[in-house]
């Protein structure tokens, strides 16, 4: 079993962030499905206070927040460590709708979103 990679704790102290039994709990899925998806890419995880921990704003009322995954893709293809993914994610960027990456994600600007992380690649 491959190791599940983390990001170092980039995100702001007032970020909420789950367990991931909470994570499995708020999905309906087994620690372990939560895991793999830690694993393949769908989620990023980060250690705070000695546990791995996801950003609660990675999830929605249907599950992982549309687009997350993608995006994580693409910047993973461009060479971004995880931890550069999470600074990306929460940086401000007054020309998208939410203002960071990830709240354009949950305002389902999804596409907005992957277009400049693919542009980021080059």
């Amino acid at each position: 079993m491959s190791a599940i990679p983390v990001a170092d704790d980039v995100l702001d102290p007032d970020i909420a962030v789950l367990t991931v039994a909470e994570v499995a709990n708020t999905l309906g899925q087994s620690e372990n499905k939560v895991r793999q998806l830690l694993r393949e890419g769908h989620l990023i995880a980060v250690r705070r206070r000695g546990e791995l921990s996801i950003p609660a704003e990675f999830l929605g009322p249907n599950g992982v927040i549309k687009g997350l995954p993608g995006t994580i893709t693409v910047l993973s293809d461009a060479g971004f460590s995880r931890t550069e993914m999470l600074r990306w994610l929460y940086s401000e960027d007054d020309t998208l709708p939410g203002v960071t990456p990830i709240n354009a994600l949950r305002t389902s600007h999804g596409t907005e979103v992957k277009r400049r992380a693919q542009a980021m690649a080059f």
